[in-house]
C-alpha cells in the first residue's frame, strides 16, 4: 500500500521536539563537568571560608536562645562596625531576626539557627525582656549606627 511509505508528520514533529529536548539537556548539564574558571578550586575557597572566624560569630552551631541572644547584646557595641561578633540579636530585618552569626535569612552566609525548646513561661519571660528592652534602648543604638543593619 502506498501510505506504508509516507512518513506521518506528527511522528516527525514528536522526534524533532524529543531531539531539541534532549540537546537542552546536554547543553545544560555540560557544565557540571567543566573545569573550573581558572583552576581555582571554589570548593575548598568555600570550606576555608566556612572556618574563617570572622565569618561566623560565637555561637554559630550552637543553640540561639534568650542567654545567648543576651550575652551577645551585652558585649555588642553599636559604635564598631557591624560583624558577626558585633551585632544586636533583636534587631529585625524585613521582620526576620539574625542568625547566631548576624545573618539574615536570604543572606548567602545565613545558617538556620538551633532553638532552645520552648514553653509558655519562657515565651512570657522573654516578652518582658524585650519590653523592657525597648524602653531601655543602649546608647548608641540609633538608625544608620555603624552597629546596626538598618
Amino acid at each position: 500500500c502506498h501510505l506504508r511509505n509516507k512518513k506521518n508528520p506528527h511522528q516527525e514533529l514528536n522526534k524533532m521536539k524529543f531531539s531539541l529536548a534532549l540537546s537542552a539537556v546536554l547543553v545544560a548539564t555540560a557544565s557540571a563537568f567543566a573545569p573550573t574558571p581558572f583552576g581555582v578550586n571554589t570548593r575548598s575557597m568555600q570550606l576555608n571560608a566556612e572556618k574563617d572566624p570572622a565569618i561566623y560569630g560565637k555561637f554559630d552551631e550552637c543553640v540561639w536562645g534568650l542567654e545567648q541572644k543576651k550575652e551577645v547584646y551585652a558585649e555588642w557595641d553599636p559604635n564598631a562596625p557591624r560583624s558577626p561578633w558585633n551585632f544586636n540579636p533583636f534587631e529585625t530585618w524585613e521582620g526576620n531576626s539574625p542568625d547566631p552569626s548576624g545573618w539574615y535569612p536570604g543572606e548567602i552566609r545565613y545558617k538556620d539557627p538551633s532553638r532552645p525548646d520552648m514553653n509558655f513561661a519562657l515565651m512570657t519571660e522573654e516578652r518582658n525582656f524585650l519590653e523592657d528592652l525597648a524602653k531601655n534602648v543602649k546608647e548608641g543604638n540609633v538608625p544608620g549606627a555603624p552597629g546596626c543593619r538598618n
